[in-house]
């Protein structure tokens, strides 16, 4: 009985600690490996992947990282050539890992710099402007 009110709440209220923790330890490997160059294709090395956040699965056997390439060029390439890599890339990282299994790599775009530069955009225009700087007529006065 224990065991299902655990299950019941953690259904649905984001990630676990533990998957927490180990997406973290699996970002930091994969960044250093990638920052290394420790795979054996010259056009992964050659390119500068920011790793900058990787998600897994509740049952550790899948991780997502969200990658971007240094400047935002060669997004598609760098997914290609990541994913033509990925058993060696978690051959290497699996060494730096204190996991039982070394989980299955994915690939994903980081949009985030895309939604923050977006954000600024919004908030630079004139109407954004003036409405955020307009005094707020809902704080008590009359």
């Amino acid at each position: 009985m224990k065991d299902m009110a655990k299950n019941k709440f953690h259904e649905g209220s984001g990630p676990s600690q533990r998957q927490l923790r180990v997406a973290e330890t699996i970002r930091r490997a994969l960044s250093e490996v990638l920052a290394r160059g420790d795979v054996h294709d010259p056009e992964l090395n050659r390119m500068s992947i920011t790793v900058g956040e990787v998600r897994t699965s509740p049952d550790l056997k899948i991780a997502t990282a969200y990658v971007l390439p240094l400047g935002g060029d060669g997004r598609q390439d760098a997914l290609k050539l990541l994913s033509r890599n990925k058993g060696e890339l978690r051959r290497l990282m699996s060494r730096k890992l204190a996991l039982k299994y070394s989980p299955d790599l994915r690939f994903q775009l980081d949009e985030t710099y895309d939604r923050m530069d977006d954000t600024r955009r919004m908030l630079a225009q004139d109407v954004v402007r003036r409405d955020a700087d307009a005094p707020d007529r809902d704080m008590g006065e009359s």
